[in-house]
């Protein structure tokens, strides 16, 4: 074992479903080894779509990720349902099992069970809630391991439902932040593959980034080897029409 995995493999760390803050939820190992081979394999398709990754500007500098969405189109300016730098090209739909994972992330996030503060509802509850949950866009984020994201809201979407985000490969430092600053007061979280992270509530418009990846710390039938992907499902609340 190498003193980077000693560091930072699964059992140097809490892996237990927990709520980070009221309104967000952490679900280590979420998705199997199974699913995560899955993902890669629609990543790679999708990568191929009409929008490749590509990496926006952000105040006239590229971003260090490489990003493509599904359902909406993401750059500087907001949502659109073209892409205006790539032909005016409309991004690939979200397909309806995706959807699917989606309700069951929120389900599995906010169930009782878990202790969380927020929702505060019933089983059943929670349930029905997840029923409707409908995410119409899909942001895909690879992490070179020198990339990093800085501290930002999600704010493109006007609607209150939470966010659902799901992580394959190197292990990612996690900003867990608050809804008026970018400053402390803030939580580090280790997201590692296949972690399941939702946030809600109280928290849909903290502010939120990654400051750091872990380099080498995939697992070893990790689909992805280097570096990490990481996709956000959410609902805009808006109307293409």
């Amino acid at each position: 074992m190498t003193e980077t995995e000693g560091l930072f493999s699964d059992d140097a760390f809490d892996r237990e479903p927990r709520e980070v803050v009221p309104g967000v939820m952490h679900l280590p190992g979420w998705l199997t080894p199974r699913s995560q081979s899955w993902l890669a394999r629609q990543w790679d398709d999708w990568g191929r779509g009409p929008i490749p990754p590509h990496s926006p500007l952000i105040n006239g500098h590229p971003m260090s990720v490489r990003l493509t969405t599904l359902g909406w189109h993401w750059d500087s300016s907001g949502l659109a349902p073209r892409a205006r730098h790539f032909d005016d090209a409309a991004p690939l739909p979200v397909p309806n099992w995706l959807v699917r994972w989606g309700r069951k992330a929120v389900q599995e996030a906010y169930s009782p069970s878990h202790g969380g503060s927020w929702p505060a509802l019933s089983e059943k509850e929670v349930a029905a809630w997840a029923g409707d949950y409908t995410p119409d866009v899909v942001l895909i984020n690879y992490y070179e391991p020198t990339a990093r994201m800085g501290m930002h809201q999600d704010k493109d979407e006007r609607s209150g439902e939470p966010v659902v985000s799901f992580s394959v490969g190197d292990t990612a430092i996690f900003r867990v932040g608050n809804p008026q600053t970018k400053s402390k007061p803030y939580q580090d979280v280790r997201l590692a593959s296949g972690d399941l992270i939702v946030f809600g509530g109280p928290s849909r418009y903290m502010f939120h980034g990654v400051p750091r990846i872990l380099p080498n710390t995939a697992p070893a039938d990790c689909p992805v080897r280097s570096g990490r992907f990481n996709m956000t499902l959410r609902m805009t609340g808006w109307d293409k029409q």
